[in-house]
């Protein structure tokens, strides 16, 4: 093992997958995870230490900690970051980073204070597809942005302390503002609650971006079947990610609309191309970054500040939800 390792704060749903991968790279010091899950875990991974407290752990193996990774519930984020930071530790936080934007920025002024880096896991940036289109997108393969959508629709998993907005939306809100380099001039959303009267099953958040850019995205936990998909509109081509095509995830479309010779608008078809694409898995590059990222002493990608910017998108959005 390495003397520079990784401690998992949380093992659900999607902690499971970060102890995975982090064992599959010999990265993982322990688990620490409070619930009934350790016995499963146990028997699955037996060469790691899981614990149910971080106290259990001894000091052989503390020592040997640089980094956290926390995939606890997100009203725990704040918290459990801060701690990891006070131990001298870099940080990987899920999304949402906090549930407050005073939260996120005072775990990002502990990461300034410890001089540790403090990541956020936006793992959409990291999705090879992502990667591509950020590379159509710069090289001016769409031509000028009009707008951009995306659909993120599943029926359930509901959450208890999140709403759909903060559980959902952070992916494609970050994957906005990352491939636009800039925050919205304007946020609103609209959405409805039926399962819960206090949490909302359903937004349509719009944002309106400088140079007239417009995104919209759509999340919901109450829709009949899975969709994750995000277009990109651009005055030459338009661009379609898929996440749960079997293959071709990403498609360059050649459409759009022209002016011929004499001033009419003319539908343009001349059909789509699939992007090829990097074949590795969004966490273990994500993982391999916060990795480099500490041995490297390099600013994340999807760093603090960037989190705080998602966060602002969804404190505004939630704003005109409450109105």
């Amino acid at each position: 093992m390495s003397a520079r390792e990784i401690l998992l704060f949380g093992a659900g749903a999607w902690g499971r997958n970060h102890l995975r991968v982090l064992n599959s790279m010999e990265r993982l010091a322990a688990v620490v995870d409070p619930s009934l899950r350790m016995k499963d875990l146990g028997a699955e991974f037996p060469h790691v230490p899981i614990v149910s407290h971080i106290e259990a752990l001894p000091d052989d193996v503390l020592s040997r900690v640089v980094g956290a990774v926390i995939a606890t519930p997100a009203a725990t984020h704040a918290d459990v970051t801060t701690q990891a930071l006070s131990r001298g530790w870099h940080v990987l936080v899920e999304k949402p980073m906090a549930l407050s934007v005073q939260e996120a920025l005072s775990m990002e002024e502990e990461a300034r204070k410890a001089g540790k880096q403090l990541m956020v896991g936006h793992i959409l940036l990291f999705h090879p597809a992502v990667a591509a289109l950020e590379t159509l997108i710069d090289g001016d393969e769409l031509g000028d942005i009009r707008y951009i959508y995306s659909h993120r629709l599943n029926l359930g998993r509901v959450r208890q302390d999140e709403n759909i907005l903060w559980s959902f939306a952070p992916h494609d809100i970050a994957v906005m503002l990352h491939l636009l380099k800039s925050e919205p001039e304007r946020v609103e959303a609209k959405g409805g609650s039926w399962l819960r009267p206090d949490l909302v099953d359903l937004t349509v958040t719009h944002l309106e971006f400088p140079n007239g850019i417009q995104g919209h995205v759509f999340v919901s936990w109450l829709h009949p079947y899975k969709e994750h998909r995000l277009v990109v509109v651009g005055s030459r081509k338009m661009a379609v990610f898929d996440d749960l095509a079997p293959d071709g995830k990403l498609k360059l479309h050649d459409v759009g609309i022209d002016t011929d010779a004499a001033g009419l608008l003319k539908t343009r078809r001349e059909g789509w191309t699939s992007v090829p694409l990097v074949d590795e898995e969004p966490l273990a590059r994500e993982l391999r970054h916060f990795l480099s990222c500490i041995d490297e002493d390099k600013t994340p990608l999807t760093d603090g500040r960037h989190g705080l910017q998602v966060l602002r998108c969804l404190d505004r959005a939630q704003a005109t939800l409450d109105r």
